[in-house]
C-alpha cells in the first residue's frame, strides 16, 4: 500500500520539521494537560465532588480519583445473550516541579487502574467495536507514568515514560460522551496493532513531541515500544498483567499527525474546527492473513497452518471535527460533529478500512449546561485477504455454508446526565451489525460460528472524587 509507505516517511518528516521550526512560535499558552482516560477531562483542572483531600496542592502535588461502574447486557445476538457488571478505579497523581522545586515547565503524571468484572464483548459478543472503554481483564495495573517538559513559551512539549496514544492521536473532542471503546481508540488500530497498541488498558514505553507552529498548526510525533505485552500467545493483558513490563526492545511503533485548526467559520461566531491528518508505521513482523511461507492457504490441512511473516505495517488516517452551532456567550456549549477515517494494507491486517462519524450536543439547554447527548455510527471492513481465507476454509472443510466475514458496523447513542459536579450518569444504547464481521475467528477456539446482530443496553456511573 504505497500511500501507507509514504505516510511512514511523512512521520519522520514531521519530527524534522518540528525540530527546525522554533522561530515559528507565538506567545500563546499551551493548553496541553494530562487527560483522565475515563472521562477525557484534565486531571489537573477538573469538576469533582470535592471529597478527595489534596493537602499538598500548594506544593504542586495533586491527587485525582475517578470511579466508573457500569451495567451492560445484550438482549439479542452475539455468541450468547447475557449481562455483566464491570468497573474501574483510576487513581492519578500530577506533580508540578515549578511549584515543588522551581523547575519551570517540568511536570509528571502517573495513574493506576483497579479493574474488575467480565467484559461483554470478550465473553458474549466476540466483536471488533468493544462495547466499553473500560473492558479489561481484572487486575491492578500501572497505566501511564511519564515526565513532560514544556518550553518555548509552552509551545513545545516532550513527554517520556510509559505513555498512551489514544488521548492525542486519532482523537476528536466530540467522542467523549460515548462509552464504546472504538469511539476512543479506533477498532482498526486496536485489532491490527500488537497488544492493541498504546491505549487502555496497556500503555507503552515511549516519547512524544508536540509542537505548535502557529495559532492554527500543530505537529505531533511519537515513538513507542511496538508491543507493550511482549511476544507470546494468548491475551496480551495476561502477559503484562500489572503494567510493569516496561519493554524497550521490541520493533518500534511511530506515529505522526499534523493538525490544522480554525477558530470560526464566520466572523465572531466561535464555531471552532480542526482537520487532522496522520499515519503510523510499525517496524515489526506481521502475519499474512491467508498464506503460509510456502504459498499454501492457512486453511490447507497439508500446510503448517501458520501465516508467513511480512515485514512492517502502516496506517493512514484523517480526523475532521467542527462545531456547527455555538450557544451565544458560551465557550463550550453547542453542537459538534466529527468523522474519522483510517486504512491499512489488506494482506497483513484483519481490518483494512475503518470510519466513524457522529454528532454531540453539549449543554444544549440552559438548565442542563453540562449535559451531553451524542449519536454515532462506525464501520470496520474485514480485509479481502481475510475474507479469502474464510472461503478457503469453506473449500477445504467441504462446508459450503461456512460463514464469510465481511464487515462490522455500529450505531450508538449516549446521554451524559450530570447529577452534580463530579457525578454523572450515562445511559447508552448500542446496536452492532455483524459482530466480528458476521462470524467468529476461523483460527480461534470456536471457529466458524455465525454471529447475529446484537442489541446492547448500558448504564454507566462516573464519580470524580
Amino acid at each position: 500500500m504505497n500511500c501507507c509507505r509514504s505516510g511512514a516517511i511523512w512521520i519522520w518528516a514531521c519530527a524534522f520539521i518540528g525540530l527546525s521550526s522554533v522561530a515559528a512560535f507565538s506567545q500563546e499558552s499551551n493548553e496541553d494537560q494530562p487527560a483522565d482516560p475515563d472521562t477525557g477531562e484534565s486531571t489537573v483542572a477538573e469538576r469533582t465532588l470535592g471529597l478527595l483531600p489534596n493537602p499538598y496542592e500548594r506544593l504542586g502535588i495533586k491527587f485525582a480519583a475517578t470511579y466508573i461502574g457500569e451495567v451492560l447486557g445484550n438482549a439479542t445476538g452475539g455468541l450468547k445473550q447475557g449481562g455483566t457488571f464491570e468497573g474501574r478505579l483510576n487513581l492519578a497523581v500530577d506533580i508540578d516541579f515549578d511549584k515543588l522545586a522551581g523547575w519551570k515547565g517540568l511536570t509528571a503524571h502517573a495513574n493506576i487502574f483497579g479493574i474488575y468484572g467480565n467484559g461483554l464483548s470478550r465473553d458474549n459478543l466476540q466483536n471488533f467495536f468493544v462495547v466499553s472503554g473500560i473492558e479489561a481483564l481484572p487486575t491492578v495495573r500501572l497505566y501511564e507514568a511519564y515526565f513532560e517538559q514544556k518550553f518555548f513559551h509552552d509551545k513545545w512539549s516532550i513527554r517520556a515514560g510509559q505513555l498512551a496514544a489514544d488521548s492525542e492521536f486519532l482523537a476528536s473532542k466530540y467522542t467523549d460522551v460515548f462509552t464504546n471503546a472504538s469511539l476512543g481508540w479506533p477498532a482498526i488500530t486496536a485489532v491490527d496493532l500488537p497488544a492493541g497498541g498504546p491505549s487502555p488498558p496497556l500503555a507503552a514505553v515511549g516519547a512524544r513531541l508536540s509542537a505548535k507552529l502557529s495559532d492554527n498548526i500543530t505537529l505531533l510525533s511519537a515513538i513507542f515500544d511496538g508491543n507493550s505485552a511482549g511476544p507470546g500467545i494468548g491475551d496480551p493483558q495476561q502477559r503484562n498483567r500489572y503494567g510493569l513490563n516496561f519493554r524497550v526492545t521490541d520493533p518500534p511503533l511511530v506515529l505522526g499527525e499534523i493538525q490544522f485548526s480554525w477558530k470560526n467559520i464566520a466572523p465572531n461566531d466561535d464555531r471552532t474546527g480542526a482537520l487532522k491528518i496522520g499515519g503510523w508505521h510499525h517496524f515489526g513482523q506481521f502475519s499474512d492473513q491467508r498464506f503460509t511461507f510456502d504459498g499454501r492457504s492457512i486453511a490447507d490441512p497439508a500446510g503448517s497452518g501458520l501465516g508467513r511473516m511480512l515485514q512492517a505495517d502502516d496506517g493512514i488516517y484523517s480526523v475532521i471535527e467542527q462545531k456547527i452551532y455555538a450557544v451565544p456567550k458560551s465557550k463550550d456549549r453547542g453542537v459538534g460533529v466529527f468523522m474519522r477515517t483510517s486504512a491499512s494494507p489488506s494482506d497483513r491486517n484483519l481490518i483494512d478500512f475503518y470510519t466513524d462519524a457522529g454528532i454531540d450536543f453539549i449543554g444544549f439547554f440552559d438548565q442542563r449546561q453540562n449535559d451531553k447527548f451524542g449519536v454515532a455510527v462506525g464501520y470496520a471492513h474485514v480485509s479481502k485477504r481475510a475474507q479469502a481465507l474464510d472461503r478457503d476454509f469453506s473449500f477445504f472443510m467441504a462446508q459450503p455454508d461456512w460463514p464469510i466475514r465481511s464487515s462490522e458496523a455500529l450505531f450508538t447513542a449516549s446521554y451524559l446526565y450530570e447529577i452534580r459536579p463530579g457525578l454523572n450518569l450515562l445511559p447508552n444504547y448500542q446496536y452492532i451489525f455483524r459482530p466480528g464481521g458476521g462470524a467468529t475467528d476461523p483460527l480461534g477456539p470456536m471457529p466458524g460460528i455465525r454471529l447475529k446482530d446484537a442489541s446492547v443496553f448500558g448504564l454507566r456511573t462516573v464519580a470524580k472524587f
